[in-house]
């Protein structure tokens, strides 16, 4: 894949050491990627359609235009892209109004890369108002960088989401650490150039050159994305 994202000078730390870790947002750091199957549901219930289990697996992770693109075609439902946007959008804020549950070691990782000043991005498809919202249980702190899928021409499974974090935080994308847990994210860093580590959440991730892929957050700390860097040298 190419980009148009430009390039910017980069720290000249030690090759082998983790400049940044870049995360996603939805089924990574927060368990709502049923949430956002459950809004679908709803929208398209109320539209006359319903939606089989199978689209779930070729909507997750994907941007929200994307998403209900494809939605409106396999339906044939009588809606504009717009119009399910902020619907889709609208049922997914009022479900998560009064907080969302964390994925297991998510607290854990994010407070310990803050002890240690990691340089840290969440890097999400969500529009901005929905990572803001998430953000009350998240922690805005633990963040050096947030950048949402509304904010650039193109989203996941581009790599542009990845390259613009790393220009803005003046970091090379090669000594980082991409943490996702969809193909669609999971291509988006790798594209970028990124160390990937998968936590597949919804649909299975195989195993890949320069991809990692763990059961859990609970397997992911400092040391072990450190060593991603350190073995890719």
């Amino acid at each position: 894949m190419t980009s148009s994202v430009p390039a910017v000078g980069t720290r000249t730390a030690d090759p082998a050491t983790l400049q940044a870790v870049f995360l996603d947002l939805d089924g990574t750091l927060v368990d709502t990627e049923g949430f956002w199957w459950e809004a679908e549901s709803a929208v398209f219930a109320e539209l006359g359609h319903t939606l089989d289990e199978a689209h779930r697996e070729v909507v997750v992770g994907g941007p929200m235009a994307r998403s209900a693109a494809y939605l409106i075609q396999v339906t044939g439902a009588d809606i504009a892209l717009a119009e399910l946007t902020l619907l889709l959008n609208a049922r997914f804020m009022t479900r998560i109004a009064h907080g969302v549950p964390l994925m297991p070691g998510a607290r854990r990782l994010l407070a310990e890369l803050a002890a240690h000043r990691v340089p840290t991005a969440l890097v999400s498809a969500s529009h901005r108002g929905v990572i803001d919202r998430m953000l009350h249980s998240l922690g805005r702190e633990n963040f050096r960088l947030t950048l949402a899928g509304d904010e650039l021409p193109r989203t996941k499974p581009h790599p542009d989401p990845y390259l613009t974090a790393a220009a803005r935080l003046g970091v090379d994308p090669a000594r980082c650490a991409v943490v996702e847990d969809t193909v669609t994210g999971v291509t988006a860093g790798e594209a970028a150039g990124c160390r990937v580590v998968a936590v597949p959440s919804v649909t299975p991730i195989a195993p890949a050159s320069g991809r990692t892929v763990v059961g859990s957050l609970e397997e992911v700390d400092l040391p072990f994305l450190r060593a991603l860097i350190t073995e890719s040298r």
